[in-house]
């Protein structure tokens, strides 16, 4: 038993420090639970409870942008700001995606191989996305476009595919469509928290009936530890990207690819 609130300590610490850094939270958990030996059912469950950790992460960070969103306190003066239709826009093409290919995901792309090519190929992207970066058009979440904001959402279908990373894809869709790194960084941190508590509220609902009350204690370490981890990293993510391109993390996709490849095959 001291085990397994060891492993939900570590898996903790690693959705929290990975769910917002563009190197895939999902593929860094399937790789790390296949390392310790955390898997089945429960497992997988698991993963899924502590994202919502991290997602109560952005929500304290972010507090006042959700209450502007929905009218209840007005933090920018400005006639033009963020609002519920640039999330809507840039929730939209995952949404429907994501409800048309759930099962056939789920089946065949949550593996040690799948997550692997992910990575290399979210690494690629990342790359590709610095070098043809568009004239620069939005330097503020208040002057991101609904295009923009729809054409982020576009990219974060990549995202579907475990290991590449939402954060990932979003951030080098905005550096496409014309916004900075921490507009996009900022912009993809809140449009992960509707798009994740829908996914993983599905996703709970399917697989609640595995869980027992034994589990509570390993759920409540894992999520607690997403949290907390997830407030540092949140932080340092977006003092970082504001000075440094996305490259360095594309290098580490690669490594780490490399790494799990000769460990795990």
């Amino acid at each position: 038993m001291l085990w397994h609130y060891i492993s939900a300590i570590i898996m903790g610490m690693v959705e929290g420090l990975t769910e917002f850094l563009p190197i895939s939270s999902t593929g860094h958990l399937i790789l790390t639970g296949e390392l310790i030996n955390f898997k089945g059912e429960q497992a997988k469950t698991f993963e899924i409870f502590i994202q919502l950790g991290s997602i109560l992460a952005v929500v304290v960070v972010y507090w006042k942008r959700f209450f502007n969103l929905f009218g209840l306190m007005k933090e920018n003066k400005e006639e033009k700001s963020l609002n519920l239709f640039h999330i809507i826009l840039a929730m939209l093409p995952a949404i429907v995606l994501g409800l048309i290919l759930h099962d056939a995901i789920k089946t065949y792309l949550f593996s040690p191989y799948t997550v692997l090519i992910g990575l290399v190929a979210g690494g690629f992207l990342m790359i590709f996305a610095e070098k043809k970066r568009s004239t620069i058009t939005a330097t503020s979440l208040d002057t991101l476009s609904y295009k923009q904001a729809f054409s982020i959402g576009v990219f974060q279908c990549l995202a579907l595919w475990p290991g590449f990373s939402r954060s990932g894809s979003t951030i080098s869709g905005g550096l496409l469509v014309g916004t900075d790194r921490k507009t996009a960084a900022e912009f993809s941190f809140i449009v992960a928290v509707p798009m994740m508590v829908a996914a993983s509220g599905l996703d709970l609902l399917k697989s609640y009936s595995s869980l027992s009350a034994q589990d509570v204690p390993i759920f409540a370490i894992g999520f607690v530890t997403a949290f907390l981890v997830a407030l540092l990293a949140i932080k340092f993510f977006l003092r970082f990207v504001s000075k440094v391109k996305l490259t360095p993390f594309a290098i580490y996709r690669f490594v780490i690819a490399a790494l799990y490849s000769f460990i795990l095959f």
